[in-house]
């Protein structure tokens, strides 16, 4: 079921594309799904190829507004959710609620609510480490897989056990484990620390003042910060077993910005070793948030890589 949300504005406006009408407008709309009700920011044609963009912490459907009209104007259908616990969606009190087959299982039922039984998936930070556990255990459901600086579980979990180096780099998601206090921590003074991490680990200019006042808004919903936090308690209480040795079959793309300060590059390589089918692009000079700090050459690289993985024709936009 579906509903308009009214009080959300839109945040572009629409395009056209050659001698089609092709809006780019972005709709916001709540969908239920796998027992939640999410909320999402949706563009182009409904009946176009569906493609998801699964944002990580401490972000929310927003950190696409740079990705969805490029991409609805190819003629894609593109669903950017708020994913359970951030922003406007459902926040479940319950930790185990946060396990990353049910964050993956959102992912598949919002595709399942549109009529979609494949689409080309996106993700960045937590939200890529979903994808790498869909892309592992649904590949059915997935026409390519597109990776933003974050390794493959697998991975991840041998280096936070023996590199020191990034140990060291993921205290915070160590941290994240005790009650309340993160929740504070993240929230004090209107979220100043939060709101540091994000334009101190970021190119200049990658977050203006009105972008960080939007995600001030959308941390300070009720229960946001604690449901977000709640990712990493989910994960480090019942570390997850994936299945197939880790081995991913979708034809997948690992974009990644060398100067991340919080993951180490030196998982790059390991990660797309498990893949069947991959490719890795590095940006040198962007950092974690790269869809931010380089988006036109990220907007290019996804387009040209869901183009050559699906049926449909559609150019490149000018």
């Amino acid at each position: 079921m579906m509903m308009t949300l009214s009080s959300v504005p839109v945040l572009t406006k629409p395009f056209m594309n050659g001698n089609n009408h092709m809006s780019t407008e972005i709709k916001n709309t709540f969908v239920d799904v796998n027992g939640i009700r999410l909320h999402i920011a949706q563009a182009g044609p409904p009946d176009g190829t569906l493609v998801l963009l699964a944002h990580g912490f401490p972000e929310f459907w927003y950190g696409w507004r740079k990705q969805i009209p490029y991409l609805a104007k190819a003629g894609y259908h593109v669903i950017a959710p708020d994913q359970r616990g951030y922003n406007l969606s459902d926040k479940p009190q319950s930790v185990q609620d946060y396990q990353i087959d049910k964050l993956a299982n959102d992912l598949i039922a919002l595709a399942k609510s549109q009529g979609k039984e494949k689409f080309h998936l996106v993700g960045h930070d937590w939200g890529a480490a979903v994808a790498w556990w869909t892309g592992v255990h649904y590949p059915e459901h997935l026409k390519s897989l597109s990776i933003l600086n974050v390794p493959h579980l697998m991975v991840m979990r041998k280096n936070l056990l023996s590199n020191i180096k990034q140990i060291k780099k993921s205290w915070y998601a160590f941290a994240f484990q005790l009650p309340f206090f993160p929740e504070w921590f993240m929230g004090h003074q209107n979220f100043r620390k939060s709101i540091g991490a994000l334009k101190h680990t970021s190119q200049p200019g990658s977050f203006s003042d009105d972008d960080l006042e939007k995600y001030r808004e959308a941390w300070a919903q009720p229960g946001a910060m604690q449901a977000m936090i709640n990712w990493y308690r989910a994960i480090g209480r019942r570390p997850p077993k994936m299945a197939n040795r880790g081995r991913v079959s979708t034809p997948t793309q690992i974009l990644w910005g060398a100067k991340d300060e919080f993951l180490g590059q030196e998982m790059v390589e390991p990660s797309i070793a498990f893949c069947d089918r991959g490719k890795v692009e590095i940006y040198p000079e962007a950092t974690h948030w790269l869809q931010h700090d380089d988006a036109d050459a990220v907007n290019t690289a996804l387009l040209t890589f869901m183009q050559e993985h699906d049926d449909l024709g559609q150019d490149a936009p000018n």
